[in-house]
Order: structure tokens, then sequence, then C-alpha cells
């Protein structure tokens, strides 16, 4: 039975709605992994779902729409993060940092389907990009003060806060390119390695606990599965004959 424009409309704004956008989001995810974002229109996104073009169009009108909805929820995620989150305010800025760091791998590439889309802000509508850049800065921002108040406690080195905060981004943010979900390491173990390695970059004189914590050895030793030889599956996937797609 074919569903009426009415029926479509509520469902498309139902209870049910959001967990149907979140599928679609993930639906999208895979396609643009595979095909990458520009190859990938609705049509596929829809067949992909065994839904009609139609039935698509009323959760996400273009294709625009469904990349701003995947950065206002990727980017809600991370401000969240970096307003405090599960980091009390107790908390030195390095093991804030570092909850950010695992956090931010984590939205980009396990918590928010479709997050390859992040990187694509270019690709938003003018009327919802402005928006979008405001609480990219916002975020930024959070991570200079950060940065600044570890300098500021002789917790990090003296850097360029806002230098350092561009670096970090890039390498956290470039992960939605190269990460693969069923990689050898999950989002969260990557997160963790990563905060080990950025981190010590900005270091000052750390701790014994903290070098510890921070060694390559450590980190090995705390994330290593059975017979894992490689970051995330890219050896696997050379092992079978093919690229790592970064």
């Amino acid at each position: 039975m074919v569903q009426s424009t009415t029926a479509r409309r509520l469902e498309a704004s139902g209870p049910g709605a959001e967990k149907r956008r979140r599928e679609i989001l993930g639906a999208a995810s895979r396609l643009f992994r595979a095909r990458g974002l520009h190859a990938t229109g609705m049509r596929e996104i829809a067949a992909a779902l065994g839904m009609t073009a139609g039935n698509l169009y009323y959760y996400f009108p273009s294709k625009q729409d469904l990349l701003a909805y995947c950065q206002e929820e990727t980017l809600g995620q991370l401000l969240d993060l970096a307003r405090g989150g599960a980091s009390g305010p107790r908390r030195t800025p390095d093991q804030r940092l570092r909850d950010l760091i695992e956090g931010h791998v984590t939205v980009l590439n396990e918590a928010t389907p479709g997050s390859l889309a992040h990187l694509e802000v270019n690709e938003v509508a003018a009327a919802r990009r402005a928006s979008l850049l405001a609480r990219r800065r916002s975020y930024e921002t959070a991570i200079r003060r950060l940065i600044d108040a570890g300098v500021a406690a002789g917790t990090f080195r003296p850097v360029d806060s806002r230098l350092a905060t561009l670096a970090l981004l890039g390498a956290l943010n470039w992960t939605v390119k190269w990460f693969q979900p069923d990689g050898r390491k999950s989002a969260t173990e990557v997160g963790r390695e990563f905060a080990d390695l950025l981190l010590r970059g900005l270091l000052s004189g750390a701790p014994k606990h903290a070098r510890a914590a921070g060694s390559p050895a450590a980190a090995a030793k705390r994330h290593e599965r059975p017979g894992a030889t490689s970051f995330n599956g890219s050896l696997s996937k050379r092992e079978r004959g093919g690229s790592n797609g970064a």
C-alpha cells in the first residue's frame, strides 16, 4: 500500500524520526566511504535503505541538508565535550585535553554516523554555513584556552596555542578519511593512542606517571589486540592487496 503524502510527513516528524535520520546518516556514511562524498547522490542513499527518493526527501530535502544536519550533530557533541562533559573543573589541563582528544575521535568515527561530511563545510548552503562556522570557531577557541591554561600552569611547554590547536584539529579531523569501522582498532582505541602521541608534543617536564602512561610501550600494551600489527587495520588491507584508503 502506498503511503499518502500526509502519512509520510507525519512519519518524518514523529517520535521515530530522529532514529530514522541516524539510520540515513549511517547508510550515507557507508556510501561516502565506498564511493566518495561527491559521487554519492540522494537516490543512492535511498536505494541503500530500501526507500524511494521521495521518502528520503521528507527527512532531508536535499543532500546539503543532510550534510548540514550531520555537521550540526557532530559539533553539538564536540562542544559538549569542550564545555566540560565528563571532565570536572578540578582536572588538570592535560587531563582535560586528553579527554577532548579521545572524545573527538570517538564522536567523529563512532558516535555520529556520516561524519565524513564533517570536513565538507563548504558544501553546506550559505544560510546554514555561517552558524556552523561560528560553532567551529567556538570549539577552536575552547581548545586554545585549554592549551593556554596548560602553558600558564607549567603543564605544557610555551607554544603558539593557535598553531597547536590547528595542528591538533588537523590530525583529529583527518581520521574520518582513513578510519575503518571494521579495522583492528576501535575509534576509542585510536583516540587514546592519538592522545598519547599528541600530548607528548605539548607536555613540559611531564611527571613520571604521565611519561609512563604516554610512552609508546605503555600505549602498545594497553591497546594491542592479539595478532594486531597495524594502525586501525590499514596493514590488513595491504595484506589483502588493497590500499589503506588514506
